[in-house]
């Protein structure tokens, strides 16, 4: 599966995660020479341009000027999957779209047929939401649901021409443009001075880009690129580069709003939850020096002079939460924290990227989880996935796992879809002598039960275990099928014996799952124009652009009979996911969507299989911190245990949506306010900030 937490909450000008930016202290003090605010072609801008992941060249975007706009066709493929767009822009004089279409298919296939058009000043727009119309009052810029990078450049043209470069945008909100700085990049042949900017307004983050005056350039992020063909050799530096930006923007974000303190900090009045017992205690104080938990003490115990008193008001104190399928990123780590995730089990991504990361938060810079990593692994093929390592042989498989034991810091190793199932035995016996569990995907062309019998710890995605049911030996699970085969479920008998084989060859091996229960939901039940059900408690606080992919498929439903099979399928994972719990499997919660929010929605789920609040709660905390190994610094609040626990107004063990109003989370010591944190990503805050006071 991929990182979907870009795609739903993330930026609606470009279907990608972009990191965010801050304003370098470098950036020069006069504006970027203005844009000429016309329909025509901009002469030298170029044509081609090369998408790349990591440094990895995934496909292109093709701009071809008209007398009165562009036509565009965009398309790339990372692990078997990717988007692929047709765009046709009509401009006006002043550089502002008349009338926008895009077709195509997003990267889980679900079918692009959007159209805008501007009349007589009213709008009139179909995206995946349906048929929409406005008034429109004054100059204002259309946004695309879906889109190509290219609508960036016609984005950031309008806004050069615009007041303080700040546009209202169709269906709402407004885009703003800010200037980063001036860079001079070349090909060895050809040499440019191009501007970084930084675009935002919709979604939870600023999208970076470059123009070369008023002509397109690229996109940066830490990890994906859209390059000026010929400028390719640029792309690490540019990445570079983005990261130092994002460094920068959330960086100021911490400084804003983590609370650290010097002396004691109290959490006067407040409901301890036990996870071994699976209730909440009476009304304590629970006070924290440095980043370990100090003493409970009664509630009339009182404060001492120099103490940093928080009122918690009588509400549920509980244990930090694991989200054990993240693939963290600086916002994603800032949003987990704002949902009371203090730990977090990355399932692969960028090494380099993820180094900067865990040092930053480790430095206490910016906001996150306390990490635990995966080494991530795959094979060489035309749908290979491009983070961790790509290996081409056994022997480079087995010596990339010995490489991660050496680097050290991995857990575990993650196999991923292109890896050749004849590699798995030996790849496994390297990871045994170094001490390393394994987990992952079911390889293309083998099964659950194969990789069972190889000496699987755990299996990803309870998509990968049950597809192994109902696929023919030579279906490739390498592209999307490993999604749209899930419409086979519905007629498969979950009590036939190969079924209750595999089961039970989990429970004697002690195979765990990790079932990503909220992305399938997310995959088989989301609706175009419907908020899907995992959204529905939150939507409303969301930027516009992240509303509007609240309300949009993520698969393509292309008859009622195909609706149907995936309504079936959904519900056959949930009785398969409550037969394993039946049989005693071991679980993890996860989502493979950025945790946050899709987190919560994840443990909400499991009461779909007979699970009951407090036996969430529990399980999601101090279960997950032993399932790691770290159960005797983490997973509870007791004296000496680490200072990692989030508070609630209300009581979560009778009602689990309680967890999503956060008041304040600790996390290693330091003080967070959610209400503090969500502003700074564009998302109205769901509680006050609790009263704090420093006892003289």
């Amino acid at each position: 599966m991929a990182r979907l937490f870009a795609k739903f909450m993330g930026t609606a000008l470009l279907g990608a995660s972009l990191a965010a930016c801050e304003p370098s202290p470098e950036q020069p003090s006069e504006p970027a020479s203005p844009a000429a605010s016309s329909a025509g072609p901009v002469a030298h801008e170029a044509a081609s341009f090369t998408v790349l992941t990591s440094g990895t060249a995934i496909g292109a975007l093709e701009v071809t000027p008209r007398e009165d706009g562009y036509a565009v066709f965009y398309e790339f493929r990372n692990n078997g999957r990717g988007p692929t767009f047709d765009e046709v822009i009509v401009l006006d004089e002043n550089g502002l779209p008349v009338s926008w279409t895009v077709e195509g298919a997003t990267t889980f296939g679900n079918a692009v047929d959007e159209a805008f058009r501007l009349e007589d000043g009213r709008a009139y727009w179909r995206d995946t939401t349906g048929e929409n119309e406005a008034e429109i009052a004054g100059p204002a810029l259309y946004a695309p649901q879906n889109s190509s990078p290219y609508s960036l450049a016609i984005t950031a043209r309008a806004l050069m021409a615009a007041d303080d470069n700040t546009l209202a945008a169709i269906p709402g909100g407004a885009l703003r443009m800010e200037e980063m700085e001036r860079l001079t990049v070349s090909n060895g042949s050809d040499t440019r001075e191009i501007t970084s900017w930084a675009l935002s307004g919709l979604g939870l983050n600023p999208t970076y880009f470059l123009m070369d005056d008023d002509a397109f350039f690229g996109v940066i992020s830490p990890s994906f690129t859209v390059l000026a063909e010929g400028f390719e050799g640029e792309d690490e530096r540019l990445r570079e580069l983005a990261a130092s930006y994002g460094a920068s923007r959330y960086e100021a974000i911490q400084a804003r709003v983590a609370h650290a303190h010097d002396g004691p900090v109290r959490v006067r009045n407040v409901r301890v939850f036990d996870p071994l017992s699976e209730s909440l205690g009476e009304p304590v104080s629970v006070v924290v020096e440095g980043n370990r938990i100090a003493a409970i003490d009664p509630l009339d115990a009182p404060s001492r002079a120099g103490e940093v008193e928080i009122d918690g008001a009588g509400g549920s104190l509980l244990p930090g939460l694991f989200e054990m399928h993240a693939h963290m990123g600086e916002a994603s780590a800032f949003l987990n924290i704002a949902a009371g995730i203090t730990s977090a089990r990355d399932m692969g991504n960028n090494n380099e990227v993820l180094d900067r990361l865990i040092d930053n938060i480790e430095a206490g810079r910016v906001a996150g989880p306390r990490l635990y990593r995966s080494a991530f692994i795959e094979g060489r093929s035309p749908f290979n996935s491009n983070s961790g390592v790509v290996v081409e042989s056994e022997e480079e498989a087995v010596q990339a796992v010995h490489d991660y034991a050496d680097r050290g810091g991995f857990h575990q190793i993650k196999i991923y879809n292109s890896m050749s199932p004849e590699w798995i035995p030996a790849v496994i016996a390297a990871a045994r002598e170094r001490g390393l569990r394994v987990t992952g995907h079911i390889p293309a062309f083998t099964n659950a039960d194969a990789m069972i019998e190889a000496g699987y710890d755990e299996i990803v995605h309870i998509n990968q275990l049950m597809l192994g049911w109902v696929l023919e030996s030579d279906e490739d699970t390498r592209t999307l099928l490993r999604l749209t085969a899930l419409q086979r479920l519905p007629v498969l008998d979950l009590e036939s014996p190969n079924v209750q084989r595999t089961l039970d060859a989990m429970v004697e091996r002690g195979v765990a799952i990790d079932p990503t229960f909220a992305i399938h939901e997310q995959l088989l039940l989301s609706r175009n124009g419907e908020v899907f059900a995992g959204a529905v408690d939150y939507v409303d606080h969301l930027p516009a652009g992240a509303q509007r992919s609240a309300r949009s498929a993520m698969s393509a439903i292309g008859s009622p009979e195909e609706d149907a099979a995936y309504r079936g399928a959904f519900e056959q994972i949930r009785q398969m996911l409550q037969m394993m719990r039946e049989r005693g499997i071991a679980m993890v919660p996860g989502t493979d969507l950025g945790g946050s929010f899709a987190y919560h929605r994840e443990l909400e789920l499991y009461q779909q299989i007979g699970m009951e609040p407090a036996e969430i709660l529990g399980w999601a905390s101090y279960g997950m911190a032993e399932y790691l190994g770290v159960e005797d610094e983490l997973g509870r609040i007791e004296p000496g245990y680490l200072a990692d626990f989030f508070l609630v107004p209300g009581d979560p063990t009778q009602d689990l949506k309680e967890i999503k109003t956060i008041a304040m989370v600790v996390a290693d010591g330091r003080v967070y306010f959610p209400s503090e944190i969500y502003p700074e990503f564009g998302i109205r805050p769901f509680t006050d900030v609790p009263d704090m006071r420093v006892v003289e």
